[in-house]
């Protein structure tokens, strides 16, 4: 158990932290989940956009690799693309 109060207040910030970290992640990923399921190309263009800006966001905060945000953005706009 933390010894020191700076310890204890870092623990509380952690657990926020953490929390609000993985609803957005979840978030995206929900959102990328319903970006691959839409067939209408215009429909999906506007997702895109905002699906792009979410994965950007995560990458900016450390939440998941900037490689991992590229390679996702690629296929993204490859899959709409192709609609």
């Amino acid at each position: 158990m933390a010894n020191h109060k700076s310890a204890l207040k870092r623990i509380r910030s952690n657990e926020a932290k953490h929390l609000r970290n993985k609803h957005q992640h979840k978030t995206t990923r929900n959102a990328i989940r319903d970006l691959r399921i839409v067939e209408d190309k215009k429909e999906a263009e506007e997702q895109l956009i905002k699906v792009v800006s979410m994965i950007d966001k995560l990458a900016k905060k450390n939440i998941i690799h900037n490689n991992k945000a590229a390679n996702l953005k690629s296929k993204l706009k490859k899959h709409v693309t192709a609609l």
